[in-house]
């Protein structure tokens, strides 16, 4: 091994001179082994405190240990101690590969330190060189292992990255976002999906499943960053390809990755999670996760759960368990009565409005729903529709026709047969949470005959719709589901154009006709 040489790094102000001059160790370095102690002054640079500096340091070490994987100059197998490798028993070649072997272990662990670095700028470049290292490592295992019968690939390596990219303390949504390209290979997500499963529950346990915000949101940018392939013929793309058994390796199968996608993301959501994150999670579920697991109805634990916080989590939450009723044949007790008690005044005011109808039309399509379950709601939607602003009138208001029209049996609730006794009280107890028991047939829609006085003249207008007999065509509620009030002012506001009023089919040219020219060379139009 080549003598220790003195360290001659300087704080140079100039980046184009450092830069020089590190590439010139590099190619010493790769040269002859004699300058292999060089690697210490990139090394200590990497450490600098100058942003330069360091990400000058960072593209050095890159171009140097890839290099020398593909020469195979690092030792493989278990590293034994340095001071051990100065003993006889090792040859002067097994030195120089153990030497190099601990200096590149030392640069692996100053990159997972800058990944969690103020500046983004490092935390970017030493992303993208540790899984150069690992495309490297890959190729070019550092395990002594017979790799006819195992497969190739760094694992500890994507263990180190996963587990500093999730950080409890700083956000790295930054970070994450730049680490999504190499989401696309397939091995790389496998083990990726794999690492996130064992990290949560390494950091959930060790912190007594406490919420821990940043963390989780890491997580969570994380996963939601994973796009997960549909079909086996489209696994193509991997970092390390297989010599042998490529086909038997579970990061080439669809179905380990959707186990491996189920249990991670199982693995997360059995945590307690801030309630920002609850919603952040039911926005994606039904089309991003769902559709990816081995076993959807594995969900069915959290759907609840979030289904009985109330508010807009459960509004977010029926489109989770619409998918498991209809796709996965899923038997939820009680479904429509908890329907039923999420419609409150609060539900025409949050965000998530439009698509709370969309889907509560689609579960109340059914012609062979009970009349007084079809009742019960048309009635609390009336009542709801008396406090309601205009822009959930005009859903409403078609949404109510739109169940009478489905259930005939309901237009009792328009044409009430009168009686000797009129009604004095509704009978109808908005209170009661069981839709069974509030007694909608005994009652009769008169809200909407009183929203015909609406001071908006498209409520009163949709409302005049009671007075005469329903169509057997149902109302496109889809069209005025996302209208805002700024749109309906708009509308409203906006200047009607009259049509001009045909007075003349000829524009008049002479002021009289006739008398030949006499009368045009002394009378004209001006």
């Amino acid at each position: 091994m080549a003598p220790a040489k003195k360290r001659n790094v300087s704080s140079e102000s100039n980046g184009k001179k450092i830069k020089i001059d590190l590439e010139g160790i590099v190619e010493r370095v790769l040269e002859s082994r004699k300058h292999a102690n060089d690697v210490f002054d990139i090394l200590e640079l990497l450490q600098s405190e100058k942003e330069k500096d360091v990400i000058s340091a960072v593209n050095a070490c890159c171009k140097l240990f890839c290099t020398l994987l593909e020469r195979e100059e690092l030792f493989i197998g278990k590293l034994p101690e340095e001071d051990d490798a100065l003993k006889d028993e090792h040859s002067p070649e097994e030195k120089y590969k153990i030497f190099i072997r601990h200096r590149y272990n030392s640069c692996v662990e100053i990159m997972l330190e800058h990944l969690n670095h103020e500046t983004h700028e490092i935390k970017e470049s030493a992303l993208c060189c540790l899984m150069k290292f690992a495309a490297a490592q890959g190729l070019h295992p550092l395990e002594d292992l017979d790799w006819s019968e195992h497969f190739s690939f760094p694992r500890e390596l994507i263990q180190a990255v996963v587990h500093n990219l999730l950080s409890l303390s700083s956000d790295n949504s930054l970070l994450i976002s730049r680490f999504q390209e190499f989401l696309e290979m397939e091995d790389v997500r496998y083990y990726v999906m794999s690492s996130i499963r064992d990290n949560v529950a390494m950091v959930m346990d060790k912190n007594k499943e406490a919420v821990l915000p940043v963390y989780q949101s890491n997580v969570f940018m994380l996963m939601s960053n994973i796009s997960m392939p549909s079909q086996d013929s489209e696994l193509t793309n991997f970092m390390v390809k297989q010599e042998a058994k490529h086909e038997d390796w579970k990061a080439a199968k669809l179905h380990d990755h959707k186990r491996a996608f189920e249990r991670m993301w199982l693995g997360f959501l059995k945590f307690k999670l801030p309630s920002s994150m609850y919603k952040k999670v039911l926005v994606i579920l039904h089309d991003s996760i769902l559709p990816h697991m081995s076993k959807p109805i594995l969900m069915i634990d959290f759907l609840t759960a979030a289904y009985d916080v109330g508010g807009a989590i459960s509004l977010l939450a029926l489109n989770g368990l619409f998918v498991l009723i209809h796709q996965h044949n899923l038997d939820y007790p009680d479904f429509y009565k908890k329907l039923y008690n999420l419609l409150e005044p609060s539900v025409f005011h949050v965000k998530y409005r439009a698509r709370f109808f969309h889907l509560a039309n689609l579960f109340l399509s059914s012609s062979h729903l009970p009349v007084y379950l079809v009742a019960a709601f048309a009635k609390r939607l009336a009542r709801l529709a008396l406090t309601a602003p205009p822009t959930a009138l005009l859903i409403v208001l078609p949404f109510i026709y739109n169940l009478i029209r489905r259930h005939p049996s309901c237009r009792v609730l328009i044409h009430k047969p009168s009686s000797e006794d009129e009604l004095l009280e509704d009978p109808y107890v908005m209170e009661e949470e069981d839709p069974a028991l509030c007694h909608a047939l005994e009652s009769s829609l008169w809200e909407i005959k009183t929203l015909q006085k609406h001071y908006h003249p498209d409520v009163a207008k949709a409302a005049m719709l009671i007075n005469t007999p329903l169509s057997e065509q149902e109302d496109d509620i889809s069209e005025v589901l996302e209208i805002t009030t700024f749109e309906l002012m708009e509308r409203d506001l906006k200047p009607s154009q009259s049509k001009s009023v045909p007075l003349e089919f000829e524009t008049a040219t002479h002021l009289l006709k006739g008398g030949g020219e006499v009368l045009g060379q002394h009378f004209c139009l001006v």
